[in-house]
């Protein structure tokens, strides 16, 4: 136990070989006790990086800054001292634009370190599920009632992924849907979310992310958002969001 736990930080920060990286990978999967101390470290982590980012631009304060660099008729002749402020102001918007856009990343990032515990917690949990069932048709109707929205699930009859059941998950204070498929030796996470209620912009193309050592694409949908994780390869991460896709 003390030989896995001392490599949890190094696991952490990516600094394992990949045969280390694929020989801790199983231990997780196996021992409760080691994946339960991996999603402390990461909570901290995340609770470390995200301090000192709680302050952003109002948007009162951006249209202050906007009304005060409005384009206005050009004299003739414009002063030294006129001309300093409107290089200060344009400094400025600059500035906010990239404290905007840093924000977004970030807030992306916290996210997906989110769905990253979420998905370790399954992994280390006893009762993974809620509704334990290999028939999409029995797991789909177990979710009516218990959260806002409805989704498809996919055939997976000539693939090799089996449906293993489903559980509510929450992200934030958002209710949504977390499945769990099973490929080979592999445990993957699907999460399900209303976009509109998940205040982060993912955009609607499919995003292909390293988090620890998990693949992660996600995409938007008819009002959902989705997200695939776990530490299989990522063409099987890909296979089974080609068939997400195809059902929804």
């Amino acid at each position: 136990m003390d030989h896995w736990t001392a490599k949890l930080e190094t696991y952490l920060d990516g600094e394992l070989s990949a045969s280390e990286m694929r020989d801790l990978d199983a231990h997780l999967r196996s021992c409760p006790s080691c994946a339960a101390d991996l999603l402390s470290q990461l909570q901290i982590k995340r609770a470390v990086h995200s301090a000192g980012k709680r302050y952003s631009p109002s948007p009162d304060f951006r249209e202050r800054i906007r009304k005060n660099v409005a384009t206005k008729p050009r004299p003739a002749f414009i002063p030294m001292w006129l001309a300093a402020t409107a290089a200060v102001a344009l400094a400025l918007i600059a500035g906010l634009v990239t404290i905007s856009v840093r924000q977004q990343q970030a807030q992306r990032q916290n996210t997906l370190s989110e769905l990253a515990d979420l998905h370790v917690a399954t992994l280390a949990s006893a009762n993974p599920v809620d509704v334990i069932s290999t028939d999409r048709h029995t797991v789909k109707p177990w979710f009516q009632g218990k959260i806002p929205f409805t989704f498809n699930l996919p055939e997976l009859q000539n693939s090799e992924f089996i449906l293993v059941g489903g559980r509510v998950a929450y992200l934030g204070q958002t209710p949504g849907a977390e499945l769990i498929y099973q490929v080979r030796k592999h445990q993957i996470s699907v999460f399900i979310f209303q976009d509109r209620a998940v205040v982060r912009d993912f955009g609607s193309s499919v995003q292909s992310r390293r988090e620890l050592s998990f693949n992660i694409e996600s995409w938007n949908h008819d009002g959902l958002l989705y997200f695939v994780i776990g530490d299989a390869s990522a063409e099987d991460i890909r296979t089974l969001t080609d068939l997400l896709k195809k059902a929804s």
